[in-house]
């Protein structure tokens, strides 16, 4: 007898929790309905137009001045993770607007009917969903197409810049080889003429004489070119 009484007790113990935990919605859900209905938060967060979806309209502000009040986070990623597991969707790619059936503007009574899905029964579902929105995936193709492209084309621009600076490079390479070998075929010359004067200065009594003012016009002369050559191939 007293073990039907203490069975009959337990079934309905359990039959009152299941009932209270189905009419009280989840906390996560709770927190972001109020969160939407606040009209402070209307330029961060808000219902659409119709009030069937709710639009995350500055991410950034969002993770950084509402998600740490009531969640005591601010990753914008584990917040969209969240939705997902509660069966939400996002429905336009241009902008992070999320959707629920369940999930209505002044119809709060409806979120004891959104449950949160069983690990076992669907696969993790990414940030983007792509599996219930397949418009997801236009909009990831679209964000690694446009990346891929920016990449391509600065590594293409950088090389047709490192091949002009190359060229110019060479050009100088050159244009500088090509002065060296002016400067040192005037050296070359100029050392020839030295010993030439030498040769030709005239002798008295077997004695060379110095010839100064032609020797020296000669000097300056060459000594101008080297000069000029030097100061060229250093420019």
């Amino acid at each position: 007898m007293s073990e039907a009484i203490t069975m009959d007790f337990e079934c309905e113990k359990g039959c009152l929790l299941e009932y209270v935990r189905k009419s009280s919605p989840p906390p996560f859900l709770l927190k972001t309905y109020m969160l939407i209905e606040d009209p402070t938060t209307d330029d961060t967060i808000s219902w659409n137009a119709d009030g069937t979806a709710f639009v995350v309209w500055q991410p950034a502000e969002f993770s950084r001045d509402l998600l740490p009040t009531l969640f005591k986070h601010s990753n914008f990623s584990s917040f969209v993770r969240q939705l997902n597991t509660y069966g939400f969707r996002k429905v336009i790619t241009s902008r992070w607007e999320f959707y629920n059936s369940m999930f209505r503007k002044g119809e709060r009574e409806l979120l004891c009917e959104i449950r949160r899905r069983k690990a076992w029964s669907s696969k993790p579902v990414p940030v983007v969903p792509t599996q219930t929105a397949p418009r997801e995936s236009d909009e990831d193709g679209e964000s690694f197409s446009t990346s891929s492209s920016s990449g391509g084309s600065s590594l293409i621009d950088e090389n047709k810049r490192l091949k002009r600076e190359n060229g110019v490079l060479s050009s100088e390479l050159m244009n500088m080889k090509k002065k060296c070998k002016e400067l040192l075929d005037l050296a070359s010359i100029y050392t020839s003429s030295n010993d030439a004067e030498e040769d030709e200065r005239p002798k008295l009594f077997g004695v060379r004489l110095e010839v100064h003012g032609e020797r020296k016009t000669k000097r300056a002369e060459m000594n101008e070119n080297v000069n000029v050559l030097v100061f060229q191939s250093c420019k």
